[in-house]
């Protein structure tokens, strides 16, 4: 599974993409099991307003996912 990271998410965990070779059930396994990879990491990871999209769509803790989804976090977007 590829897992991409935009913005100051990017910029904190100091890389755009990774691969995961064996995903979690769902999006929340994914967070713990990327959180226990550093310090940065966790806190990145448990931010409270972190967005998250499997397959360009928006989506949940709860979302399942599998080997072939594509998973992006990122922080929220503001306009105006």
């Amino acid at each position: 599974m590829k897992v991409l990271f935009f913005g100051q998410v990017r910029e904190r965990l100091a890389t755009q993409q990774i691969s995961v070779t064996s995903p979690p059930q769902n999006i929340l396994l994914l967070r713990q099991e990327l959180a226990e990879r550093g310090e940065v990491w966790f806190e990145v990871l448990h931010q409270r307003d972190l967005l998250v999209a499997v397959n360009q769509t928006l989506c949940d803790d709860k979302q399942e996912i599998t080997s072939t989804d594509e998973v992006a976090f990122f922080p929220p977007v503001t306009g105006g």
